[in-house]
């Protein structure tokens, strides 16, 4: 099971591979959806609906199952992460963040976080100590990128 974070979603469809010109991506990603082997905390949707793009914001919608609330296990294992890691939180942040918890949601179901996050020793200036790629690898979680994700599943265009 893929735990997907919100820069997934940014990079996905507003970034680098919008629907219009990626509509196979699109098709393949729904695939894992209606399977239930990709699931986002609703933190992420929340996240989504104060930065996506209207078009992220619709395809959202249309995709209620795709996101989850948090079980009790992932809401104590994101509090723990959140307890050990907090520099993975945003001090600017007005709300909590999602990180904690889509790495909480891969962890309690064995899965795998796809985050478009790099790691802190690959930052130039990182303004944190660590990011969703430090603190899984900390934790022994798999983390990859959407690229990684394509290539796991075996995906060619």
């Amino acid at each position: 099971m893929y735990s997907l974070d919100t820069s997934f979603f940014m990079d996905w469809q507003a970034r680098y591979y919008p629907l219009d010109l990626f509509v196979g991506l699109e098709h393949r990603i729904e695939h894992l959806i209606d399977h239930g082997e990709c699931r986002a905390v609703e933190l992420v949707r929340e996240e989504l609906n104060a930065v996506g793009t209207p078009d992220l914001r619709a395809w959202t919608a249309k995709h209620k199952s795709l996101f989850v609330s948090p079980s009790s296990v992932v809401q104590l294992d994101a509090a723990a992460i959140q307890s050990a890691y907090p520099d993975l939180m945003d001090p600017k942040g007005l709300q909590d963040s999602a990180d904690a918890y889509v790495i909480a949601l891969a962890k309690s179901a064995g899965g795998i976080v796809v985050s478009q996050e790099t790691s802190a020793d690959e930052k130039h200036r990182p303004t944190q100590s660590y990011y969703i790629a430090d603190v899984c690898r900390s934790l022994g979680v798999p983390c990859v990128n959407l690229l990684g994700m394509m290539r796991r599943e075996k995906w060619a265009f």
